[in-house]
């Protein structure tokens, strides 16, 4: 019995000189507290105040040379349904009965409700010399992160992955990735089905700092599979199924990165048929686009300053065309303002974002920061003072309009109003920050939806959060 646990343990010695696991990661702990986000008067403004906690653990198994396996483990996963798919976490006081369960009463409870741990990511990655093989669920960025964001941000709560089979070929600074993923599929059988077909091609050149990519996804459907009707609202007056879903994206990216500034930009275009019929039986379709830009100014030797300015569009939903949807709602990690485009505001969907928000117990005073850009313009300078190696004082002043008014109210103002964020980051070690946040937001008279004549009353937000990485 001593030979076999001697052998044992020398046959384990040996397969783990050759094989290894690296762990990498994010810990984040936050504090949210918005005082009105409906904007109305102290008799219902519905006032937020949450904190959140999570911890998100990505291993790398190296089984041999060049062949790797990769995933994402998120713990303390949200135990709300409409938060599972993402990097929120679980909120402070879960409490035990949510949903009501016989694990006892909440007030007078001597523990906490235990979290999910759920997998996000697995995938096989084989690295060879001019190429890579991707197979499995991966995660998915491109660009600015506007539209396809892997949320590998300290702060990002959302991320983008598909499962997917791709082939990256690298010729010099070039690369070409053809993808196909199943987004969908109803069982085993060839049945209801949906499916990415995908082209990535980027340009990298670190020599003159230029950058370039197009991302072309053709997203398909079968009649069977197409549940547009039932989970995106923003669609107006879906009526039936007639047919299966098929749409466009195509996104372009272009930056260039000189000794004394950095301008990058990215735009994206959504088209297609989403097989519904209106009530007027109009097929519905898709015609929507977006553009974000940014130019960063960095520090130079001698100051102490840097200075960047976001600026962009996305097109909003016209409430008068009942078989076109307009709309454009940009990815919920690509953040300009903290409260204006990150927690819904007012009373009406003027962002006409309502395609993200389908959970019908969650409203604009009891959300998380689920909201995005969409139906804005929108201007956003920044400067950063460098006060010493540990401590950094960010401003932005964020000015919006709305792009199409969302509602048939008469004399609807585009004014979405004016946000100044200040931000005090700490950072006391080498990948530890502390970040405090400041929003005061004065809205714009298009939250008070013309006759509506809804409230638009001054709002502030206050944040602070640290991150961990490993």
């Amino acid at each position: 019995m001593l030979k076999f646990v001697i052998g044992l343990l020398l046959t384990t010695s040996v397969i783990a000189k050759a094989n290894s696991i690296d762990w990498s990661g994010t810990y984040r702990i936050e504090y949210h507290e918005i005082d009105r986000p409906t904007l109305g008067d102290d008799t219902n403004k519905k006032r937020k105040s949450y904190g959140l906690n999570s911890l998100t653990l990505k291993p790398k198994i190296v089984a041999s040379d060049g062949v790797n396996i990769r995933g994402q483990f998120d713990i303390f996963s949200s135990e709300f349904d409409a938060y599972k798919n993402s990097q929120v976490g679980s909120t402070f006081g879960s409490g035990l009965n949510r949903p009501l369960t016989n694990n006892g009463a909440n007030v007078d409870s001597q523990n906490q409700e235990s979290s999910l741990l759920r997998v996000s990511q697995l995938y096989l990655s084989v690295e060879q010399e001019n190429a890579i093989f991707l197979a499995g669920r991966a995660p998915v960025e491109f660009g600015l992160g506007m539209t396809h964001n892997a949320g590998n941000g300290e702060f990002d709560h959302w991320y983008d992955t598909r499962d997917l089979v791709a082939y990256r070929f690298i010729i010099d600074n070039l690369s070409i990735t053809p993808m196909l993923a199943k987004v969908s599929n109803e069982d085993f059988g060839q049945g209801p089905t949906t499916t990415d077909q995908t082209f990535i091609m980027e340009y990298d050149n670190k020599d003159n700092g230029a950058k370039a990519g197009v991302f072309y996804q053709v997203r398909s459907g079968s009649t069977g599979s197409n549940d547009a009707a039932l989970y995106i609202p923003v669609i107006p007056g879906a009526a039936s199924v007639s047919g299966g879903w098929n749409t466009k994206t195509v996104n372009l990216f272009f930056g260039r990165q000189w000794t004394a500034f950095e301008f990058k930009v990215e735009a994206s275009f959504l088209t297609g048929d989403t097989g519904l019929l209106s009530a007027t039986n109009e097929n519905i379709k898709f015609d929507s686009y977006a553009i974000a830009a940014e130019a960063i100014w960095p520090e130079k030797e001698a100051s102490k300053w840097s200075f960047m300015t976001k600026f962009g569009v996305a097109s909003g939903d016209n409430p008068s065309t009942t078989s076109v949807v307009e709309g454009y709602q940009m990815d919920r990690n690509y953040d300009v303002a903290m409260l204006m485009f990150n927690h819904r505001m007012g009373q009406r969907d003027f962002l006409t974002t309502g395609t993200l928000h389908t959970d019908p117990n969650l409203s604009v005073g009891n959300s998380v920061d689920d909201e995005a850009i969409g139906n804005a313009f929108y201007l956003a300078p920044a400067v950063k003072y460098n006060y010493s190696d540990r401590i950094d004082i960010k401003t932005t002043l964020i000015y919006a309009q709305m792009v199409a008014k969302p509602t048939l109210a008469l004399d609807t103002s585009k004014d979405l109003g004016t946000e100044l964020d200040i931000e005090l980051i700490y950072k006391p070690r080498e990948r530890v920050t502390w970040s405090n946040q400041l929003g005061l937001f004065m809205p714009g008279d298009a939250w008070k939806d013309g006759a509506s004549d809804l409230d638009n009353k001054f709002n502030y937000g206050f944040a602070t959060k640290a991150a961990i990485t490993f």
